[in-house]
């Protein structure tokens, strides 16, 4: 079985985010990249079932040469090569479009990835790929089970879970528990060094969205104690000041 792990490299969530040029473009200065966490889960699943059943794990992401260390830090966990399609990310549609060609091309049984990117949280570029290969796009899976060519998943609904079965080839988006993240250890991480990293060059596609600028949250005001035998100031202050009530 052939897995595509699709992989995101975002902030570390501990970073300080900043703007430069009027609020237009991230200030990566000073920020640490990592895998992003539903990606992670994705990832730590696809091993788990390469262990089970054979098969290949390929991880993927579309970036520039700064992404590198991330597709590496994913070959160290257990993914067998990567792909780099050489270009920054433009929004969901074309990143989406980037990886259905590839895809294409190298005609994967199981297409992985997490449920969301953590840096814009858009949720639809599992779906995206599944309608442009034409192929079942599941999510937020959060079991996966494959078995011959039949997969069997477990995935959030509003008040529950829902069981669904599927045929191969698929995308499903992952969260957790799908799997335990996994660390990559010492052999891991000296044989990520010289297994294959390919860059691809991007096919033309163009993006549907363009930003405008990005903002911060405001900043936190400050905070009014109110003594607790004074409801009738409280229920003031919800009314008129917050306007919740």
């Amino acid at each position: 079985m052939k897995i595509l792990v699709c992989i995101t490299h975002v902030p570390d969530t501990t970073s300080k985010i900043a703007f430069t040029d009027g609020n237009t473009k991230f200030d990566s200065n000073g920020v640490q990249y990592i895998i992003g966490p539903y990606d992670d889960y994705a990832l730590a699943r696809a091993v788990e079932l390469k262990e089970q059943t054979g098969g290949t794990i390929t991880v993927l992401n579309v970036g520039t040469v700064e992404t590198e260390p991330t597709l590496r830090k994913a070959l160290a966990i257990g993914a067998d090569d990567a792909i780099r399609v050489n270009v920054a990310p433009a929004d969901s549609f074309f990143v989406a479009a980037q990886i259905a060609e590839v895809a294409k091309a190298e005609s994967f049984d199981l297409i992985l990835m997490g449920r969301e990117s953590i840096d814009f949280n858009g949720g639809m570029v599992h779906g995206m790929v599944g309608e442009l290969l034409g192929i079942p796009s599941i999510s937020p899976v959060m079991k996966l089970d494959v078995e011959g060519s039949k997969v069997k998943m477990t995935r959030e609904i509003e008040g529950g879970k829902e069981l669904l079965e599927a045929e191969l080839p698929l995308v499903a988006g992952c969260q957790e528990p799908i799997a335990e993240w996994k660390i990559p250890n010492m052999r891991g991480i000296m044989s990520a060094r010289t297994k294959p990293l390919k860059v691809v060059e991007p096919s033309a596609v163009e993006g549907l969205t363009v930003t405008e600028n990005y903002e911060l949250p405001p900043a936190k005001g400050q905070v009014k104690m109110i003594d607790k035998d004074n409801i009738g100031e409280l229920v003031r202050l919800l009314k008129e000041e917050a306007k919740v009530i």
